[in-house]
């Protein structure tokens, strides 16, 4: 069972990590803490072990060494499907939506973790499963509204324009009703606008829903905008971790982004190598 802090939320832990491929070492010793009910950037140039950091924290990759605990629960090496459960929910860089299939379909995939007879019974039409489901449904909805895509319920999403398919892969995201929400590279390809919009919806999730939010992202305007903490990375090593005007003006992350103080408040930032 999960341990919750007074506000209701678990603090995410992550401890001396280290992840190797082979003989390459993409995350070196790395440890830092997501305060709860806080917005948490994880950043750092191409090749900082980021990416790599973010699939060890959400299953998809099991660390050589180290752990991360979710309140009391160590969460190193679970399967990335049953993190759900504990409170975990995240969004994809790539969105792997259903493009085909309607918005409030697509969110309602994110409430099976949480149907307690299972599809097979809610297909069977039992009267309690019904229930439950059009219960599950109008959650999906309030969930579309929060967002600003109650006008796009019953389109496909591969009709949708790109910033509204990334809320989808959000709204789908929070369905599960997470307490941590993981977010991977949230702003990517979006233009000035949407990446506007989609700021001013991670602010209004940790505030009106009361979630704690790790993310990863490039638009340095961004996070230095909408972060409480940010922890950075350069060659899989945490070279700096506090709040964003710490961070702005530590000189290893002006060397590790080959620039200035002004260029880590850039619209964007052009990052350097080629792995992340």
């Amino acid at each position: 069972m999960v341990t919750l802090n007074d506000t209701g939320l678990s603090t995410l832990k992550v401890e001396n990590v280290t992840m190797r491929f082979g003989g390459v070492t993409a995350v070196d010793d790395v440890s830092f803490t997501v305060r709860p009910g806080t917005i948490h950037a994880l950043i750092g140039p191409n090749g900082a072990g980021k990416s790599t950091l973010f699939n060890v924290i959400s299953g998809l990759y099991k660390a050589t060494s180290g752990r991360v605990l979710y309140g009391s629960e160590q969460i190193t090496g679970r399967p990335s499907h049953t993190l759900a459960g504990l409170g975990i929910g995240r969004a994809f860089q790539n969105v792997a939506l259903s493009p085909h299939v309607t918005v409030i379909d697509n969110v309602m995939l994110g409430r099976h973790v949480l149907t307690k007879g299972g599809f097979l019974r809610a297909g069977l039409g039992e009267r309690s499963m019904r229930r439950e489901q059009a219960a599950h449904r109008e959650r999906a909805v309030e969930i579309c509204e929060f967002l600003g895509l109650a006008d796009h319920l019953e389109q496909a999403v591969s009709d949708l324009s790109y910033g509204d398919t990334k809320r989808v892969d959000i709204a789908r995201a929070l369905a599960t009703e997470p307490s941590l929400l993981m977010l991977d590279e949230p702003a990517a390809g979006m233009n000035a606008g949407e990446t506007a919009t989609i700021a001013q919806s991670i602010r209004d999730i940790r505030d009106a829903l009361d979630v704690s939010i790790l993310l990863v992202e490039h638009d340095m305007s961004l996070v230095m905008s909408i972060a409480d903490h940010i922890s950075v990375l350069d060659f899989g090593s945490l070279i700096s971790d506090g709040e964003p005007d710490q961070v702005r003006l530590d000189p290893a992350v002006i060397r590790a982004y080959l620039g200035n103080e002004e260029h880590l408040t850039e619209e964007s930032t052009e990052e350097k190598g080629s792995v992340s």
